[in-house]
């Protein structure tokens, strides 16, 4: 045997053919197949590169081989691709071996159709699936719907549980405020602290449920100029799914100094479909806030809200998605990078307010979006809503104990109309200010916001904000007359509401228009507005105003104006009409 050289016998190899010398060559596989089979030279010499019946028939059982399995593969490529495109996308099921995996990429499928049985099922998952996805932290199923009647039944605050984000620090200060809007017989919620405060284990009747947030020490940080507290907020919804509560349709977030209008709450949440994934809030005012942040990202300052089978998804995810965003600045932007994985964008709601402002609020309250109002924010940055109030708790009181207990749904909507006589422009935020403006001013220059107030980066720049503005008066002559509200009741007898309102004492620029002065003849308006609760389940349209009557001595001291507010007529539109 020859262990080198280019033919021999390999030892054991004896039923083998000699191997071909190296110069001698073999047909080509396209000249076997033209000449039919192999063929032999006509010289009497033997070949060494002609084929024996037995090599032929196996090479063409190779060769079919090889196509077979080149076909087979093709054929498979083929099935893939066509599953690809027009399959239905599965969910990815979450083992316990990679919820450690920080670096791991979930994707949620929510489907409608498991979504109106999210008691068993979450996404394509079981409960016993969504229980076993962390054995440290269990989430439990969405609490759902028991029948299909109760899934039609209208959304009311008792099936909306809030989550406040608190710390001890400011607790003693902004507890007030949560006292304002909250209602212990009618609403759930729970107020996150990072530490214990002295009302933790007592029980007051003013306040949700006092938790303490769990620990964040296993989250990166990195942002230079923000606080890592930031992590806490940002699980502040995911801690209060996991408590489990029945019956829960939507999570709603704010702070501790957010101000919530509940009623109104409960009717722009009854709007929307509590079965599908929603993401609800508001941006910011500044422009550069959105920039620097996020124009996609609802401000928790402001509220939002999630629904419950997107809070399970939430749940479920957010802890490793909060590993991969360590460089972020807050708890809005955690949260909206964790959406942003889920693929569920951000849906606005006018309502929602984070008032990244300083200064006055007038201007932007008194042209409220046609929209109810949901909350307020920021309240300890500005002046109070009522200048003539003790305080900013105190100003609030007057508005919850009474325009908003007499009729929410019409707080801060504006209607523009005119005094006639003396070529006034009237325009009536209900519940808040009543503004008289020398001159015709058409609809369209009233419902832009007046900058009395200042960007969050305080400079007198009317381009940093994200919404148009105007100027607080065109001409000295222009600038506004403001009556605050004093009082509000509900008469039983004409079955109206009767709010009052006084003129703010304050200086006014020289005017040499030949007009009548206001401040020289309305002390004080009185307004009469018919509740209406179902304001909001009309299109979108402000109500309308009329002036009733007004003041005809200009030395009358007590002089008053009367102005109606109500929904339009028919035919009815804000333009002046001559007496």
């Amino acid at each position: 045997m020859k262990d080198g050289g280019g033919g021999g016998i390999h030892k054991g190899d004896t039923d083998r053919k000699p191997l071909a010398p190296n110069n001698i060559k073999f047909p080509s596989v396209w000249g076997v197949l033209a000449g039919g089979g192999h063929h032999h030279r006509r010289n009497t010499k033997p070949s060494l590169h002609s084929w024996s019946s037995s090599d032929c028939k196996s090479f063409f059982l190779l060769y079919r081989l090889l196509l077979f399995l080149l076909l087979s593969v093709l054929l498979l490529y083929f099935l893939y691709t066509y599953n690809l495109l027009f399959a239905p996308l599965p969910s990815c099921p979450i083992s316990s071996s990679t919820a450690a995996a920080a670096t791991d990429i979930d994707v949620i499928h929510l489907s409608s159709s498991s979504a109106t049985n999210f008691s068993t099922n979450v996404g394509n998952r079981t409960r016993a699936d969504v229980a076993s996805s962390s054995p440290s932290m269990p989430v439990p199923t969405s609490p759902s719907l028991s029948s299909p009647a109760a899934a039609s039944t209208a959304t009311g605050l008792q099936h909306i549980v809030f989550g406040i984000a608190a710390s001890a620090k400011l607790w003693e200060k902004r507890k007030s405020y949560i006292k304002l809007w909250w209602q212990p017989r009618g609403m759930r919620g729970f107020a996150w602290l990072d530490k214990p405060v002295k009302e933790l284990n007592a029980t007051d009747r003013g306040l949700p449920v006092l938790k303490i947030s769990g620990d964040t020490s296993r989250f990166p940080y990195t942002h230079r100029k923000g606080d890592r507290s930031a992590i806490r907020i940002s699980r502040i919804v995911s801690e209060t799914f996991r408590l489990g509560l029945p019956n829960v349709r939507w999570f709603v977030m704010g702070d501790d100094d957010t101000v919530f209008l509940p009623d109104n709450l409960a009717r722009v949440l009854s709007r929307f479909d509590h079965r599908q994934p929603y993401y609800i809030g508001s941006l910011s005012e500044s422009h550069l806030q959105n920039i620097y942040l996020s124009y996609n990202m609802a401000y928790g300052g402001g509220g939002f809200a999630i629904s419950a089978p997107l809070a399970a998804a939430l749940a479920r995810v957010q802890d490793r998605c909060l590993h991969r965003y360590p460089a972020l600045y807050g708890s809005d932007d955690r949260i909206q990078a964790c959406m942003a994985e889920l693929g569920v964008p951000l849906t606005r709601h006018p309502g929602f307010h984070q008032y990244d402002v300083y200064g006055d609020l007038l201007g932007l309250l008194a042209a409220h979006p046609v929209a109810p109002l949901v909350t307020l924010h920021h309240l300890d940055v500005v002046q109070p809503l009522f200048p003539s109030a003790e305080s900013r708790t105190a100003a609030l009181r007057r508005l919850f104990d009474g325009p908003v207990r007499l009729d929410s749904a019409g707080v801060m909507q504006q209607s523009i109309c005119y005094e006639g006589r003396r070529l006034w422009t009237v325009s009536v935020a209900w519940g808040f200010a009543v503004m008289l403006v020398r001159g015709v001013m058409p609809p369209r220059e009233m419902e832009t916001p007046a900058r009395t107030f200042l960007n969050w980066f305080p400079r007198a720049d009317y381009t940093a904000y994200a919404f148009n503005t105007r100027p607080v008066a065109r001409n000295p002559c222009q600038k506004p007359f403001v009556y605050f509200l004093t009082s509000a009741r509900y008469d039983d007898a004409h079955r109206t509401t009767v709010t009052e309102y006084e003129r703010h004492r304050q200086s006014h620029p020289l005017c040499r228009w030949r007009m009548a002065d206001p401040s020289a003849i309305v002390d004080r308006i009185v307004v009469y507005k018919k509740p209406d609760p179902g304001l909001w389940d009309r299109a979108p349209r402000r109500n309308c105003c009329r002036v009733l009557s007004s003041p005809k001595d200009g030395k009358r001291r007590d002089g008053s104006m009367a102005i109606d507010v109500g929904m339009c007529r028919d035919g009815e539109i804000s333009q002046i009409n001559k007496h």
